[in-house]
Parts: C-alpha cells; structure tokens; sequence
C-alpha cells in the first residue's frame, strides 16, 4: 500500500495535469509530424490547445509555419488557420518540452534489412524527451511497435530522470489507427485504445484524448494496447494472403476469382471478403505482423503462420511480372526492349502515399528484365527510382498508345479505364478496375 504521502503526491501531479487538460491550458507537443502526427496535432489544436509539433524534417516545420499542409487529409486551410490562431506551432527544436504537459510520440517505426523492428527513432524521441522531463508529464507512444516496448525501452529511460511513473509522470501507449484517405473515419471518430503503465497513466491519457476525440477505448496495460495494433493489421495481412493464395490457385485451375469472391461475399455471415492485389503497400500492414513474428521467436515461439502470410504476400509482385511477360508473349514480344506502362504507383487508390508499395517492386523487377519503364499517377508527380527521379506521364490516348502493356497497380477512380483498354494493346488488371468488361486484351489477376 502506498505511503499516505505517496497518494497525495499522485492525486496532485493527476489533477493538476487533469485540470490543464479540462480548462484547455495544458501544453502539448506531438513528436513527428506524418501521416500520424500530423492529424493529431491539428485535432488537439482544433479542441482549443496549444500545440507545439516537433519534428527534425525543416522543410516540414517551415511549410507548417507558412500554414501549408503536406498531408493529404489535412486540409491547409485548417494548418492555416490554427498557425494564424497560434494555437499550431511547429519546431525542431526539442527543448520546447520544457513547458509542455503532453508528449505524444509519432515517429516511424521502420524493419532493419533482416526484417527485424528498427526503434531508432522511438529511443530518439524518447532520449529528448527523458532530456526534458518534468513533474506532472504525460508521455505517449502511438508508433506500432512489438509488445513489451513501452515498459522494457520507453520507461526505463524516462525513469533515470528519478521521477516516479504512475506518481510524478506518466506513461501510456495508443496505437494509431490512421487510415489515409478514408473519408468516413479519421482520427476524431476512430476509437482511441489506449493503455497505461499504471491504472493513473492510463486514465491521464483517457482525459487528454477524451477533450477532442469521440471514442476512447482504455485496455488494462500498455502490452495489451501494443498487441491491439499488431493483431488488427496481422489480421488484414493473414486474409489477404489467403485470397492471394486463392487467386493464383484460381488462375492456374482457369477460374475468375473476383467471381468467386463475388458470389462468397453474397453469405450473410460467417464470411468477409478480401481482395487480391499485386502485393500489400502502406507503413502498416507489410510492417507490422513482422512485429509480432520477431516478438513471438524472441519469446520462443514460432509465429509459422505470419511468416507463411508474409511469403505469400512478398510475392505477388514476381506474379505480376509473370503476368506482364504472358502479356508480351501474347504480342509476339519479349521483356527486353518492350515498353511497360505502370498506371498507379500509391500504395492503395486515391492517395499520394507511396511507401511500401507493390508498383515500385513491380517495376524494379520489370526494369530487372530489361524492359522501358514509366508509370501514370494523377496523385504522385514524381518519384525515386533506379537512381534518379521519374515523373509521372500524362494520362492520354496518345501517350497510352505508346506502350506496349499497361499494368493497372492502383486503381484510382480519376483514371478512364474505357480509355485505357481502347488505347492499350494489352492491359494486365491487378485491381479488377475492367470488372465487367470482356475483352482478350485483358489479363486478369
């Protein structure tokens, strides 16, 4: 049992963080202005904080400062208004932590070349943020990452200050849930799981959620809270797989899996449809279950399934390349010399993001083979590949004529796909954009 000392020094670092947090003149500071921080920094701007958003990137800081938005989702005419308002203020300058009452940490968390978890940045932000620690703290980690990395990393560095967690600081873990492009559910609406050192850090982080977003969901511990975002996107990984699986079954047994999936999904229950696509993109989803595998042989256990999903996966872009080459042979031409047009190169439609995603392994591997590549994308203007920069091609009958295959890798809706199969010799579908439409110069998934 706590000291009666001990319990009123934690019900006045608590309340005195809580009533900052209900009269809105609590300071906070998200670390990492991404696709992650970013949205959170201007919904806590929005419910009337000051919020300081820090990150090493100056550009980033300087277009924030200007009141410009980088970040899809984020409209510039709200970053404008609330830097206007000086309710947003970017920096790179860490010190700022001095004066804030909340730290939410947003920063990447990236595999190492031998897929296991890379928490360099987390330990940066957490080493300035131990730097600057005070009584009465909130800290927050948001970056996926594997189970037991909140206690085992992030704690013991904030507790060299000699500040108590639970007493003097506290410390939580939400994982992020932010799904770019989605109109119907952002960061306000998306249920906030949230989970403390301690039952006081669990609750100090409720509240500060709690004053701008509709939906906090508090879990009894910070592992409990971590494995949360493991197993939604594993979850999203293992099923794709399997319809993966299923549609290259399918292909070789002369079937249409989109039909079948079609008519599956028609069950009433017991039945959720996923789709296959030339391989998975985004931060999330190709990361995270490799979390959990790495996490799981750490402990002794072998996550076979996972690592099976993950196979399969990985290797849709090899599937797509073979498909791309029945297309060539089906006009009497080879890989080396033919050209090949990639039409998408985000990650998933509608978007700009492109990390992780399957287009850039397809056309890594196409280029492999000896074929000219270019790519279309009404979202993406330009990107780094084979050592330089490319740019996207208009999207135009003339310039779709010059290409010997077209590869549908993300299907925005902003492409005229009649246009496209009118003015292509042979289009290889990964996304079942021509659903509905029958021609032999198709080449379906």
């Amino acid at each position: 049992m706590p000291t009666p000392r001990r319990t009123a020094r934690t019900k006045t670092a608590a309340s005195i963080l809580e009533q900052r947090l209900e009269n809105r003149t609590a300071r906070l500071a998200v670390i990492g202005l991404g696709y992650v921080g970013l949205p959170l920094a201007v919904e806590l701007a929005q419910a009337g904080f000051e919020v300081h958003g820090i990150d090493i990137d100056e550009k980033r800081v300087r277009q924030l400062n200007q009141g410009r938005s980088y970040i899809q989702d984020v409209p510039t005419s709200d970053v404008a208004a609330l830097v206007r308002q000086k309710r947003l203020v970017a920096t790179t300058d860490f010190s700022v932590l001095k004066k804030c009452d909340t730290v939410n940490i947003c920063v990447p968390t990236p595999l190492s070349k031998q897929r296991d978890p890379d928490v360099s940045y987390i330990v940066a932000a957490a080493t300035e943020v131990a730097r600057h620690l005070h009584r009465g703290q909130l800290v927050i980690l948001e970056s996926t990452t594997y189970p037991g990395t909140t206690d085992e990393l992030v704690l013991p560095m904030l507790a060299e200050s000699g500040l108590q967690v639970g007493r003097d600081f506290f410390l939580a873990f939400s994982p992020e849930r932010v799904d770019p492009g989605n109109d119907k559910f952002t960061t306000r609406n998306i249920p906030k799981v949230v989970g403390g050192v301690t039952e006081a850090c669990t609750k100090a982080a409720v509240m500060l959620y709690r004053q701008r977003l509709e939906n906090v969901v508090p879990v009894s511990s910070t592992q409990v809270a971590e494995m949360v975002k493991l197993l939604e996107n594993t979850f999203r990984s293992v099923n794709i797989a399997l319809v993966n699986e299923m549609a290259l079954m399918c292909s070789r047994l002369k079937i249409d899996v989109w039909e079948v999936i079609r008519a599956a999904a028609t069950k009433p229950f017991g039945f959720m449809p996923f789709y296959p696509g030339p391989g998975l993109g985004g931060h999330c989803i190709p990361i995270d279950p490799f979390y959990l595998s790495w996490k799981a042989r750490a402990s002794g256990f072998e996550a076979r399934f996972i690592e099976l999903a993950g196979y399969v996966n990985g290797h849709m872009p090899d599937h797509v390349v073979d498909l791309v080459g029945e297309a060539l042979n089906r006009l009497g031409r080879s890989f080396r010399g033919s050209r090949v047009l990639v039409v998408g190169v985000a990650y998933k439609s509608d978007i700009d993001d492109v990390r992780e995603s399957p287009s850039l392994d397809i056309m890594e591997k196409l280029r492999e083979r000896g074929t000219r590549i270019e790519y279309t994308d009404p979202f993406v203007p330009s990107i780094q590949f084979a050592g330089g920069t490319m740019k996207s091609i208009p999207f135009t009958p003339a310039q779709l004529r010059r290409f010997d295959c077209a590869v549908i890798a993300t299907a925005h809706k902003a492409f005229d796909y009649a246009a496209l199969l009118r003015s292509s010799k042979i289009v290889v579908d990964t996304r079942n954009a021509l659903v509905g439409k029958r021609s032999p110069k198709i080449i379906r998934l």
